[in-house]
């Protein structure tokens, strides 16, 4: 059984038990959070595809920890011109696990 889910204006394919760092949500570590915006749902031979969701599917999933992702680093140039900016930034991610994928 999976679910795909949107969350941040992206789309996650999760299953019970899954660990996820999504775009950080406002949840405390152990808070129990869940996903409306279901947009497909398998169980077994049965697929069910939303419209853009699926009516009455919830995701539910535990918040394990908040921290903050990979350092990219954003570097702007114009030739000849000497221009140059660096910068960097690190997004702010919430650790979750799904729990349970809930249908009607």
């Amino acid at each position: 059984m999976f679910a795909i889910i949107e969350s941040g204006s992206k789309q996650h394919r999760v299953a019970p038990g899954d660990v996820l760092a999504l775009e950080k949500l406002v949840a405390e570590p152990g808070d129990k959070v869940s996903f409306d915006r279901v947009l497909l749902v398998t169980q077994g031979e049965k697929t069910s595809i939303g419209q853009p969701t699926v009516a009455g599917a919830v995701v539910s999933a535990t918040v394990l920890e908040q921290t903050r992702g990979q350092k990219i680093v954003v570097f702007k140039k114009k030739r000849r011109k000497k221009y140059r900016r660096k910068q960097g930034h690190r997004q702010y991610l919430t650790r979750v696990r799904i729990d349970d994928i809930k249908v009607g």
